[in-house]
């Protein structure tokens, strides 16, 4: 949701059928991991992503897939050269 545009917390929490304070308390535990940073405009608070951890993540597993699907198919290679 965050990656299209800011929202506010109220703005969020209209989209989801969930209380208002179980949205915000993902919310919190989304700042507290980077993924979300939060503004004050008024009285409402913005939410923006932070998708840089995201990447760091998304390079990660790549790593590990391009790991696997060269194994995968060598063991494939192997399994049909044996038969």
């Amino acid at each position: 949701m965050l990656r299209r545009r800011p929202y506010s917390v109220g703005e969020i929490a209209a989209n989801f059928r969930t209380s208002r304070p179980a949205i915000s308390k993902h919310l919190r535990l989304l700042r507290a991991v980077g993924l979300v940073a939060t503004t004050e405009r008024g009285t409402a608070r913005i939410c923006t992503l932070n998708a840089e951890p995201l990447r760091a993540v998304s390079e990660w597993v790549g790593d590990y897939e391009a790991y696997w699907s060269k194994n995968l198919r060598s063991l494939k290679r192997y399994v049909e050269e044996g038969r």
